[in-house]
């Protein structure tokens, strides 16, 4: 674990907001020096604080107006491995999260669809013929917020 001191914690919040800036702006908006920023930033990596960084893509500019969280409960676990669930699930393009959680259910998914009968193809054609799949619970998510993360 790495010691964050103000400063870090400012210029992650800032790359939170946006990370495509680069370490001469981020720099000047924290008042750092350009390479200062840029061996900050890279210390943050090598320290695995910084993992990438990504693009959000609007996915309902993209034709994708419909967000479904599922709950994943498996049928038999003697008969089904979390592995060969985990591999046959990453395998379908319209998931795009699968988490391990402790609960009710054993996973929890987030899909991706055009519109809801898009969301019931995927759902019965893919998701429900995985193997293992037991009970299934799905939210359509209605809204979402941004929020600041831990550093906030």
């Amino acid at each position: 674990m790495i010691d964050l001191d103000p400063l870090d914690r400012a210029l992650l919040r800032a790359l939170a907001e946006d990370a495509t800036q680069s370490a001469g702006a981020l720099g000047r908006r924290l008042g750092l020096s350009q390479p200062a920023a840029w061996r900050r930033i890279k210390r943050l990596e090598e320290a695995g604080v910084l993992r990438g960084r990504r693009l959000r893509l609007d996915t309902a500019a993209l034709g994708f107006g419909v967000t479904v969280y599922l709950g994943i409960k498996l049928a038999a676990r003697g008969r089904t491995s979390l592995e060969d669930f985990e591999r046959a699930v990453s395998a379908i393009p319209e998931v795009s999260l699968v988490q391990l959680v402790l609960g009710l259910f054993d996973y929890r998914l987030r899909v991706t669809a055009r519109d809801i009968s898009d969301f019931e193809r995927v759902l019965r054609r893919r998701i429900m013929t995985l193997p293992g799949v037991g009970q299934v619970e799905a939210n359509v998510l209605l809204s979402e917020e941004r929020r600041p993360g831990p550093l906030g």
